[in-house]
Parts: C-alpha cells; sequence; structure tokens
C-alpha cells in the first residue's frame, strides 16, 4: 500500500500544482506540505 506522503505527492504533481499553490488551497504553509510528502508529519 503506498504511503500518503507519496499520494499526495503524486496527485500534486499530476494537477500540475507546485506546493506553494496547494497550501494556498488548503489555508496552509507550503512547509506543512513538504513536511507531508517527505513523510516527517
Amino acid at each position: 500500500m503506498a504511503k500518503i506522503s507519496k499520494n499526495i505527492k503524486k496527485l500534486r504533481a499530476s494537477a500540475n500544482m507546485s506546493q506553494e499553490a496547494l497550501a494556498e488551497k488548503l489555508f496552509i504553509s507550503r512547509q506543512a506540505v513538504s513536511s507531508w510528502e517527505n513523510d516527517r508529519t
């Protein structure tokens, strides 16, 4: 089973979104998105 972090990164990339763009849509920081994608949180 794929990890959530890999799914987030894959889906964000397939939507041609930057971490910054995803963060803005979710009202969170870009660093939070990065942490999710790198499985730190």
